[in-house]
């Protein structure tokens, strides 16, 4: 494992480093210009808030691709009685907002420290990242966000108010641009998004899609 240098963005080759778990680096920065290079190269930041900045690459990766998302019957019937609406990029702030105060289960804190939380606004501004909102009643109740690289969106966290929201919110986004998505970064395993027919896959068969997709840009 490597220790990242302040004053350069540079990182391993992911495709060459094999760290303990994924962990490719540590240290380092959350600049913009930092985190945007990273993604870039298939590498993320995950750590504990008041400890050093890690960087991952796990392998296996776990993706969706937009063409084998699961439907449920159940649902099918939610999104098609028109229970919640949706919109893109109307709210990024609130929604990672609502991602960083979300409970998760296991966790007693959060890894998105307000620093990191920052530099995304920042990444949104510059329309490198990109929120989906779910409203019901006119009321914020879910939703997620994450980072366009051409035809690859990296998700990075989600949030739901109410039962279903942020399920339905994911759906309806890959339902819509599966025609311009080649893949779905979901980073690491969960139950939820493997409900949806997300699935693992080796690291060195993501990087060549995400790498491909670059080079289309």
């Amino acid at each position: 494992m490597i220790r990242l240098d302040e004053n350069d963005i540079s990182f391993p080759d992911p495709e060459l480093y094999d760290g303990h778990d994924g962990l490719i680096a540590f240290g380092g920065d959350l600049s913009v210009e930092r985190i945007w290079f990273a993604y870039q190269l298939g590498i993320f930041p995950w750590y504990n808030p008041g400890e050093e900045i890690l960087w991952w690459c796990p392998d296996p990766r776990f993706v969706l691709f937009p063409a084998e998302i699961k439907v449920s019957k159940s649902m099918r019937k939610i999104l098609n009685r028109n229970t919640f609406s949706f919109s893109e990029n109307q709210n990024f702030r609130e929604v990672i907002r609502n991602c960083q105060q979300a409970n998760r289960k296991g966790q007693s804190g959060t890894w998105l420290s307000d620093e990191l939380m920052e530099s995304f606004i920042q990444l949104h501004e510059y329309g490198l990242a990109k929120s989906i909102e779910v409203w019901q009643d006119g009321k914020l109740v879910g939703g997620f966000y994450g980072l366009q690289i051409g035809n690859v969106f990296c998700g990075e966290s989600m949030f739901a108010k109410v039962s279903n929201a942020s399920k339905a919110g994911f759906i309806h986004f890959v339902e819509t641009n599966k025609d311009q998505l080649e893949l779905i970064d979901c980073q690491s395993h969960t139950e939820h998004l493997e409900s949806l027919g997300a699935t693992m896959i080796p690291k060195q068969e993501f990087l060549k899609i995400l790498h491909e997709n670059n080079e289309r840009r």
